[in-house]
Formats: C-alpha cells, structure tokens, sequence
C-alpha cells in the first residue's frame, strides 16, 4: 500500500435522523412495559429510561431538541454509558429471571451500540467549517 490518506466509511445517520430514532426509542421504551408483563423493578427502571433519553433529547443541539443545552457529542457518550451498563440492570435489580424484561435490556443495549457506531457525530462541525469558508 501506498501513504494515501484512508478515507473513513460514511456514517449515515444524521443528527437529524439520530434524533428521530431517540425520540422513538423513547416513546418505545415507555410502551414496553405495558405491553409486557414485567415485574415492577424492571418497569421503573424503562420508565426512567424513556423519561431520561427524552429529557436528554430534548436538551441536546441537534435538530430537533426542544432547547440546544447539552453538545451532540455528550448525548452519545451518555448513550454509551447507559448500554454499557444496561445489560447487567436485570441481575442488579433482581429481574434477571424475566425473559422480556432481560431482552428488552439487551436489545436496547444492541440498539444504542449500533446507533452510536452509525452516527454522524461531527456533521455539523463539518457543515460549519464549509461554510466559513
């Protein structure tokens, strides 16, 4: 190979989109438990969930927040910090039995990795940058 700079893959989530799938992760997440029998550890624990990543979205500069508080790059390292935690809550909260309240931490685990890893996170420093220029 020669010293030619690697170009990185596209991440094609926007902050827009990014936002989107936040507000209906959240809206999801608060449904959840009403659709599934889970014990009511498991439900408080979604309900703060679905209450936290609203209130995060809705404080977090990009398109669609309420109030531009908390910078883009904080609101994922936060989303990280809840899946990396997440799929331990079942046996620290005594649900683990549960098969659908387990899963839904997994899943919503699996969901933010992925979402995080697809994101954007930089497209607006760079659409600023352009147009300074």
């Amino acid at each position: 190979m020669t010293g030619a700079p690697r170009r990185k893959m596209p991440r094609p989530i926007s902050p827009r989109v990014h936002g989107m799938i936040d507000y209906g992760t959240s809206a999801a997440v608060a449904a959840a438990p009403a659709v599934f029998d889970i014990p009511r550890v498991a439900r408080n624990l979604f309900e703060g969930l679905a209450t936290g990543y609203t209130g995060l979205s809705s404080l977090t500069d990009y398109p669609l927040s309420l109030k531009r508080l908390v910078p883009f790059k904080v609101h994922g390292a936060a989303e990280l910090a809840v899946a990396a935690i997440l799929p331990a809550m079942p046996w620290l909260l005594g649900f683990a039995d549960d098969r659908a309240a387990r899963n839904m931490c997994f899943g919503l685990s699996a969901l933010t990795v992925v979402v995080s890893a697809l994101t954007d996170w930089d497209q607006r420093n760079r659409r600023r940058k352009r147009a300074s220029r």
